[in-house]
């Protein structure tokens, strides 16, 4: 079709008007100039759009149909139009997070990207690693924070920040086994005394890893689906899981029955990272909205560390306590 958003513009103005005249007026052209371009848009469709009369219009069987599809025309074109003015004064970004970082991580970031003037407008996402990367692949997404190593081809990963595993538990739980003095590593962890979220959370195969376990293990609930639920579980009394140290302090302020305790060096930890395609330009925006999350996520983690240990072996109680050794980590991969 060889119609033009001009002339479905002043179609629409003429079925709003019903007169050539003040069409022409509400568009700032000359009454022929409307005409004319009126009537192309009738030679292309085959068929009067309009059944001309004195000082009125009246639409015909196909003018109707045309308007109908003109007005869902005209409005996605406007919808353009916006989209381009909006891009013009800063980039587009689509943003993806995984559910056990999206809301101790976004709050801080989102305030950031405000505060920082980068120009971008963020659209965000969150939902479980192979989604996430799913969409990446596709274009849905142009970037995604999640644990690393991805082991996707075709990306580019930048680690951000390292996010610790603590042992949790309810107080009375972690109490009774500080008083006997178990000093707990990961793989000494029974698959009975684990809660875990559901299968698909990269935050369970992370934690099967640490503890050398795989679900075939036996005995291992796998069935809260955040991290918030699990948090109220293992602070009930119903088990022990691994926390981590960038969800600690939210879900001790939201429950004070959790209880948390860090394991013996190295500890445990997951490396948090920013991924993009490879084949997405490599502009500076990257690197500083990766800087960006970066400085959020080491922010939060730093604190908790400063103000609750790491004092190796010792309950971690909601209060300043002395730094101890520590200070290497063994990483897991997602």
């Amino acid at each position: 079709m060889n119609f033009t958003l001009r002339q479905l513009t002043y179609f629409k103005a003429l079925t709003v008007h019903r007169n050539f005249g003040r069409a022409a007026d509400m568009c700032n052209v000359s009454q022929p100039a409307l005409s004319v371009q009126i009537r192309a848009l009738e030679d292309t469709m085959g068929a009067p759009l309009v059944e001309r009369r004195a000082r009125d219009v009246v639409l015909t069987g196909l003018g109707r149909q045309v308007l109908a599809h003109a007005e869902e025309v005209l409005s996605a074109a406007g919808r353009l139009d916006r989209l381009a003015r909006d891009h013009r004064g800063g980039r587009s970004l689509s943003l993806g997070v995984i559910p056990t970082l999206a809301p101790y991580l976004l709050p801080g970031v989102l305030a950031a990207l405000r505060a920082a003037d980068l120009s971008l407008i963020v659209q965000v996402r969150e939902a479980r690693t192979e989604r996430l990367l799913a969409a990446l692949q596709t274009g849905e997404l142009d970037v995604v924070v999640l644990a690393l190593p991805t082991g996707m081809r075709g990306v580019v990963e930048q680690p951000l920040f390292e996010d610790r595993f603590l042992l949790a538990g309810s107080r009375a739980r972690l109490a009774r086994m500080e008083a006997t003095g178990q000093v707990l590593r990961p793989t000494d962890l029974q698959p009975s005394q684990l809660l875990l979220l559901e299968d698909g959370h990269c935050l369970t195969d992370q934690a099967l890893e640490v503890c050398g376990m795989d679900r075939s293990s036996g005995n291992i609930n796998m069935g809260a689906s955040s991290l918030a639920t699990l948090s109220r579980l293992v602070a009930a009394g119903f088990g022990l899981t691994l926390m981590p140290e960038l969800a600690a302090a939210a879900e001790q302020a939201a429950d004070p029955e959790l209880a948390l305790r860090r394991f013996p060096s190295p500890e445990p930890a997951r490396q948090i990272g920013l991924v993009r395609r490879d084949s997405t330009a490599g502009e500076d925006w990257f690197d500083r909205l990766a800087d960006l999350i970066r400085g959020v996520g080491e922010g939060i983690v730093t604190a908790y560390r400063i103000e609750n240990g790491p004092a190796e072996n010792k309950p971690i109680e909601n209060g300043p306590a002395e730094r101890g050794p520590g200070n290497q980590s063994t990483k897991v991969g997602d």
